[in-house]
Parts: C-alpha cells; sequence; structure tokens
C-alpha cells in the first residue's frame, strides 16, 4: 500500500467504526448525513483496499469478521483520538486563557491601544497582554505574534483583517508659536518657519500637501527633529515649532487649546497615511483569546 494511501482511508475508517456502533447502514448513514449507497460505497472500498472482509452481511444484521473485528479495534483508537484532539481544541478555544501577543507601531500603541488594556484585562482575568511597540514590518509567525497593527492603504497577502480607522496627518503648532512667528497661510510660507519633522529620512524634510487637483512639495527645516509623533506633539505644545502628527494624536490638543491645526485647508500627505488595519495569519481557527481581544479593539476603534 502506497505511503499516502492511508490519508485516503481514514474517512473510510470513520464510517466503519460508525456502522459497527449502530450496527445498521442506513442508522449509520443518518447520523453521518449522508446515503446508506455512500456508506456501502465507504465500506466496500475499504475492504478493497485492505485486502480483507471486515463485515458479514445477513439480511437481518450486520456481523465483523475476525479479521474485521481486530481492524475495527484499531480504527476505534483512530476515532477516540480524533474525538480527543476535536475536546483538546475545543476546550483550548472555549477556556480563552493565556497570553495575546499584540505588535503594533509606536504610536499606535501608545494612543489606541495602550489605554483600553487595564479595561481588557479586568474583562478577562485568565488572559494576558504582551504589546510590542515597534515601527519596523514584523513577521507574525516568526515573532509568534497573535495581532497586528499595521497602518497601510493595502494590507500583505497571506494575512486576514479588517480596516479599523483611517489615519490621517496634520501639522499643529502651539498658541505662543503662532502669536511669535505669524500662522502659515500656505504651504510655500512654511520655509520661513522652525519645522519638527520625523527625520528618518531625507524624504521626512519635503512636505507634501494636497488641495483639490492641486499638489505642493515644500522642503522644510527646523531646529528638532524626533521619530516619536508623541514626542512631537510635546515639542509643538512646548513652543518649538510646527510639527506634523497623526490627527489620532493631535485631536486632544486641539480640542483643549494647547496646540492649534495650521494649514487645515490644505491635505498634509505622508507616508504613515492610510487605515490603520488589526491583522493576522490567514487560519481556519483563531484561539478564542484572540478574538476575544480582537473584538474588544474593534468595539473602542471600529468604524
Amino acid at each position: 500500500m502506497s505511503s499516502n494511501k492511508h490519508i485516503g482511508l481514514m474517512q473510510d475508517m470513520a464510517i466503519f467504526v460508525s456502522v459497527v456502533k449502530t450496527g445498521s447502514f442506513s442508522e449509520s448513514a443518518r447520523l453521518l448525513g449522508v446515503s446508506p449507497s455512500a456508506v456501502s460505497r465507504a465500506i466496500k472500498q475499504l475492504e478493497q483496499q485492505l485486502g480483507v472482509c471486515l463485515l458479514q452481511r445477513t439480511t437481518r444484521k450486520l456481523r465483523l469478521s475476525e479479521t474485521g473485528r481486530t481492524v475495527y479495534e484499531r480504527c476505534l483508537q483512530l476515532d477516540d483520538t480524533a474525538r480527543e484532539v476535536l475536546a483538546l481544541c475545543e476546550s483550548q478555544d472555549s477556556s480563552a486563557r493565556g497570553v495575546v501577543k499584540v505588535a503594533a507601531p509606536k504610536a499606535v500603541a501608545h494612543s489606541l491601544i495602550h489605554p483600553y488594556v487595564a479595561e481588557f484585562l479586568s474583562l478577562y482575568p485568565d488572559i494576558d497582554v504582551h504589546l510590542v511597540l515597534d515601527d519596523q514590518a514584523l513577521d507574525l509567525i516568526e515573532q509568534e505574534i497573535d495581532i497586528l497593527f499595521r497602518i497601510t492603504r493595502q494590507p500583505p497577502q497571506g494575512l486576514i483583517g479588517r480596516s479599523l480607522m483611517p489615519i490621517d496627518h496634520v501639522l499643529c503648532a502651539s498658541p505662543d508659536y503662532l502669536s511669535r512667528r505669524g500662522t502659515p497661510t500656505h504651504p510655500k510660507t512654511l520655509a520661513q518657519h522652525s519645522c519638527i519633522s520625523l527625520g528618518e529620512n531625507d524624504a521626512d524634510s519635503k512636505w507634501r500637501f494636497r488641495q483639490g487637483e492641486s499638489r505642493l512639495t515644500v522642503p522644510v527645516t527646523g531646529r528638532y527633529r524626533a521619530n516619536h509623533s508623541r514626542v512631537r506633539l510635546e515639542a509643538a505644545e512646548q513652543g518649538i515649532g510646527i510639527a506634523s502628527l497623526p490627527v489620532f494624536v493631535a485631536e486632544a490638543g486641539i480640542a483643549n487649546g494647547s496646540i492649534i491645526q495650521v494649514l487645515p485647508d490644505w491635505e498634509f500627505e505622508t507616508a504613515y497615511t492610510g487605515d490603520l488595519w488589526m491583522l493576522y495569519p490567514a487560519t481556519r481557527h483563531i484561539p478564542a483569546k484572540v478574538s476575544l481581544f480582537a473584538d474588544y479593539i474593534v468595539g473602542k476603534l471600529g468604524r
């Protein structure tokens, strides 16, 4: 027998176990949700592949042959093992316990995920959370990450998930800075200002704008650069200059008046503009602990 042929026989073996347990082709077919003829074909196929007679059939009942009894005992072990595997997975799924490892860009993790972790831990005392703050593209499988948050316009292939919210960026400065240096009325006037950029590469000091069909790129300079949005926010609040910020970082400061949005009629475009996606590996089975955390975050952030 081919080394792979046993894989195709497993379903027939399970049907064989069902027939022996019920003592009837028709009753076994009813329980399995198939036709009696399908059950009969499976038993016949199993006998042909094994080269033995498993069942002795009469008009009134079925009886195991001597070889059939031995085969049945082994098949029953396979059937019991399969049920144990299902029960184990169902138990783990329903118990919802363990650690959920979550990774997100630093600003997203700090401003959008971390504030809700305490409540989640209180709601689910058997689930712990490991939050990884990293702006790099992480490998979910290699780094054993359950849920990955990423800002992108197109999620990578091989992952599934959902879009939670748009990530837009704005320019902001403190009232004190604007009273001292004036409020920009056009992107080109930013050349006269101290601008707080990301500073990771040369493109970060070339700010891009759009207004309708008009597109404009403006080189900017400043005395302070920082690759963390919370730091840029605090720098803007301290009057150092005009900072580029994600809306979710800037909105509280705009609401309380510590910073003011500048050039609101222009859309500020960055490499980090897109949607916030919640992603996880494409698998049919998602552990309960992961589903609970995902559903919880969707309830807080989902649109």
